[in-house]
């Protein structure tokens, strides 16, 4: 049965080319290591078809696939730093202006009595 998730079948390009660098980069890791595939595959707990689609930046691969070969490879320090907070500053600018910490939808009034 196919996917029909548009994320995965046509993912915003930006979104593509972030991944296809990450899978470059993590094939390129993998070379210098002198790694083989099968070697990852082993090391990770995953199938050898999860790293080759993690190394062609398939947006379909699970991010546990690609947290679990930063890690095998020793380059896990930088995905820590990923959407933090501290360093959101569109985010922070807005959470000043509204001064909110939660999101919630409003109940409204229910007319029950």
């Amino acid at each position: 049965m196919a996917n029909k998730n548009p994320l995965l079948q046509a993912p915003p390009y930006a979104v593509e080319q972030a991944l296809k660098g990450l899978g470059e980069n993590l094939r390129l890791a993998r070379s210098r290591r002198q790694l083989t595939i099968e070697e990852v595959a082993q090391k990770i707990g995953a199938g050898r078809r999860a790293i080759m689609e993690a190394e062609k930046g398939k947006a379909s691969t699970a991010s546990g696939v690609y947290a679990a070969l930063l890690w095998a490879y020793d380059l896990l320090g930088p995905w820590r730093e990923l959407a933090n907070p501290a360093t959101d500053e569109q985010g922070l600018t807005l959470a000043s202006f509204k001064g909110k910490t939660r999101v919630r939808k409003s109940r409204g009034l229910s007319g029950d009595f």
